[in-house]
């Protein structure tokens, strides 16, 4: 009867692990890299650099031919949409000129995320954190970017100011079933058709968004320490990213639906790229990438392997001086 009982929690344990899976394996991870933080100073970009880059060549061969990709986008006319006399009187705001230019959305999108990145390289000088911050970055907006350009494409919304671009000296011209016959210039028609999404908001979602849980997991902001000053360096990156949003309704460049569409693509494929090199921010060990642990362990491991051959030198070296000794006399002190 005792052994019945000692095995019935065991059966019934094993029954039920197929259960636990999702349990575990949320628990297991912050394991992943749980010891003490090790002094990597020595894989530097100049001794590891292209060591790194070398393992990861074919990631930065997808990253080339996504930027064609996303430069062949540019050149393909989206579908022109049809447009009504009806309709027009909800794409009848004024041509504005963006708030936001186009040439600057890289600038705080790529640029200020890698200048980040480098800062906190030259505190810790970890090749393994600068390049796949870098390296993950990329991906996010040029996946975000082929993404939404794609969308655009296909959709071929009109803009709201798509009455002066179509019309711009407001001389209205349709045809026979009613569509609009547009005498504008070719270009601007051509980006009056690229509405949805918004790729201003699609592109800054997805860099400051990635810079926003780039900063969460290095300030460790969700340690259960209560430092809240620690959010509001988070979630600056993502009040800049809602403020180009916003602006991009507020000049009449896109509807609110286009906005809040780009801004869940952006913040979806960043949280994508990011797991992919870093763990969750809010694990104990969010504040490195994988890479940098997995060199610490193997580093370790060399440290107590070399450890131990010291050891095993050492006590060779005291064992055969006994031996010797040992065999002069003719005395025997092998253990029986």
């Amino acid at each position: 009867k005792l052994n019945r009982k000692r095995h019935c929690p065991m059966a019934i344990g094993s029954f039920f692990s197929p259960l636990k899976f999702w349990g575990n394996s949320q628990e297991e991870e912050p394991q992943r890299g749980r010891m003490q933080e090790i002094d990597l100073g020595v894989h530097t970009v100049k001794s590891h650099g292209g060591r790194v880059a070398i393992k990861h060549k074919h990631d930065w061969i997808i990253l080339v031919i996504l930027v064609a990709i996303e430069i062949g986008l540019q050149l393909i006319p989206p579908f022109y949409r049809y447009v009504g006399k009806d309709m027009m009187t909800d794409l009848k705001y004024p041509f504005n000129d963006n708030t936001v230019p186009v040439w600057s959305v890289p600038i705080y999108a790529v640029l200020l995320p890698i200048i980040v990145f480098v800062c906190f390289y030259m505190k810790r000088t970890c090749v393994y954190d600068l390049h796949h911050s870098i390296l993950g970055l990329l991906f996010t907006v040029l996946i975000t970017g082929v993404i939404t350009d794609s969308i655009k494409l296909a959709t071929g919304r009109p803009r709201p100011n798509f009455y002066w671009r179509c019309f711009p000296d407001g001389k209205e011209l349709y045809d026979a079933l009613g569509g609009v016959i547009c005498h504008g210039a070719a270009g601007e028609v051509k980006e009056g058709h690229k509405s949805f999404p918004s790729g201003h908001t699609s592109w800054s979602f997805a860099g400051l968004g990635y810079l926003s849980l780039y900063l969460s997991g290095k300030l460790k902001a969700f340690n259960r320490e209560g430092h809240v000053a620690k959010l509001c360096l988070v979630f600056l990156p993502l009040l800049a990213a809602c403020l180009v949003g916003v602006s991009r309704v507020d000049d009449y460049w896109h509807h609110w639906q286009d906005v809040f569409a780009g801004a869940l693509i952006g913040l979806f494929v960043a949280a994508f790229c990011y797991r992919q090199f870093y763990p969750n921010p809010y694990h104990e060990e969010g504040w490195g990438p994988y890479a940098y642990f997995k060199a610490a362990q193997e580093r370790g491991a060399d440290n107590v392997s070399s450890q131990n051959r010291d050891a095993l030198r050492a006590m060779s070296l005291q064992v055969e001086p006994t031996s010797l000794e040992n065999m002069e006399s003719g005395t025997n002190t092998a253990p029986r």
